[in-house]
């Protein structure tokens, strides 16, 4: 290898519900940010492991301590387990990524919430400090927008589990002013539909994982491209369910939120501009993924004058995807700094 080539650079997007990684190696990843413990000597003997990750740590979790360590886009309860929880997800990713090769060093940025407290800056770059050599982090909608190139008049409003970030684009690194949180998200819809289903079918038994996997199989605004039907146990015996009121309802209690944010970002750009960025809006992170959403935000924003909404293609790993792409380009003097 030359010099250069033992440089890894990786881009982490350190998610609430999933969390991805790409490497300039060619190596892409990513798992649920689940993390889990055997609880006692037997479970360690049939797992056959001493830490579980994702879907494996979800599919055990009655053998384990299992941690969704991240709340909101932040360390959750600001608790030690919670902490060691992300720093071993950290580990899992860039080691993933690593494979057996040997690096002679590894620059990270990893993405967070766009108004993420600084603590939580410094509690990541801490964690990730011991799997690489070199830290930097951004907000998650930035990194979006780097990897898109929509880098001057745009918005990218980045619709996540734990929370909606909101960052708009005028050619330049962006400022706090430039970006928003909102809380209303994917981990928001969960918790609304769990609690009307209950109240419409209280004799039927299911849990908040069901109710998730339900909202990204079936999730949708606006009218129903097909009703939503679901099976629900009722004392232990399969039984179909009608949620598609319940799906809508829970789905568009995130609008509001939405469309005021997207408004007060637009409002507060150069005057100038603002027909520019109405008309490249881009829509990224799971939520993304939510059927009608993009037409209903275009509609909505048209009252204010000509708008086009976007999805991006990959609401997967376009985070990590333009966290490493900013790794890549960023200039030597830029690492230093921080």
């Amino acid at each position: 290898m030359t010099e250069k080539q033992e440089i890894l650079n990786v881009g982490i997007d350190l998610g609430t519900s999933r969390s991805a990684i790409s490497a300039s190696n060619g190596r892409r990843d990513w798992v649920e940010s689940f993390v889990g413990w055997p609880k006692d000597f037997v479970a360690r003997k049939v797992l056959g492991k001493a830490i579980l990750f994702g879907a494996e740590a979800l599919e055990n979790r009655l053998s384990l301590d299992i941690y969704r360590p991240l709340e909101r886009g932040v360390i959750k309860d600001g608790s030690e387990r919670s902490a060691v929880a992300v720093k071993e997800l950290i580990r899992h990713l860039i080691e993933t990524a690593k494979g057996d090769n040997g690096y002679g060093q590894t620059r990270a940025i990893v993405g967070v919430p766009a108004e993420s407290f600084k603590v939580n800056k410094l509690a990541i770059i801490n964690l990730v400090a011991e799997h690489a050599d070199t830290i930097m982090v951004v907000s998650e909608p930035f990194s979006v927008a780097y990897g898109l190139n929509a880098l001057n008049n745009a918005m990218v409003i980045d619709i996540g589990a734990g929370t909606t970030d909101f960052c708009i684009m005028r050619g330049t690194m962006p400022d706090e002013e430039d970006q928003r949180t909102i809380l209303t998200a994917g981990d928001h819809i969960d918790a609304l539909l769990e609690t009307i289903l209950r109240e419409r079918y209280p004799q039927a038994d299911f849990t908040l994982n069901m109710v998730r996997h339900f909202k990204e199989q079936h999730s949708f605004v606006g009218n129903p491209p097909a009703p939503v039907m679901v099976e629900l146990p009722v004392a232990g015996k399969p039984t179909a369910h009608d949620i598609t009121l319940e799906m809508r309802r829970a789905c568009e209690s995130i609008l509001p939120g939405l469309v005021e944010t997207a408004l007060e970002l637009i409002a507060g750009f150069d005057p100038e501009f603002q027909k520019k960025v109405r008309n490249h809006i881009i829509l990224a992170g799971g939520g993304s993924q939510i059927r009608g959403l993009r037409e209903h935000l275009e509609g909505v924003l048209k009252e204010y004058g000509p708008c086009s909404v976007q999805v991006a293609t990959d609401p997967l790993f376009g985070g990590a995807d333009g966290a490493l792409a900013m790794a890549v380009d960023m200039p030597d003097e830029y690492w230093e700094k921080r």
